[in-house]
């Protein structure tokens, strides 16, 4: 599957696992890497799109820790140079920062979070 399926999948899953987990219901999608003309381009970043910065938020407490954000990839997806230094950047300011394979793998991580089992 490609990274938006692997996505779209996500955000399905997080919609039936809200019963259980209601915080998944403030879960949103950052449209950071989204193909677009220059001159939207340009306006998303006038508007403050932030080159780097992960694909989804989870805007909720979890541990000492003030949010989750999550980089989606695919089995062979690389992350950029200033991906990294996002997430290094977000660890460092006391947020859960990281890159998952998957929408089961992220799901998992997701769970682990709101559980604060690490």
């Amino acid at each position: 599957m490609s990274e938006h399926d692997e996505q779209c999948a996500l955000f399905q899953w997080a919609a039936i696992a809200a019963s259980d987990y209601p915080a998944l219901r403030m879960m949103f999608a950052i449209p950071n890497g989204t193909r677009t003309t220059p001159r939207v381009a340009a306006k998303m970043k006038a508007e403050g799109v932030l080159k780097g910065a992960s694909d989804i938020f989870l805007p909720v407490a979890s541990g000492d820790r003030h949010g989750m954000f999550i980089e989606m990839k695919t089995a062979t997806g690389r992350m950029s140079p200033e991906q990294k230094a996002f997430q290094a950047a977000m660890r460092e300011a006391g947020y859960h920062a990281i890159t998952c394979r998957g929408w089961e793998e992220a799901a998992a991580e997701i769970v682990r979070y709101l559980e604060d089992e690490g």
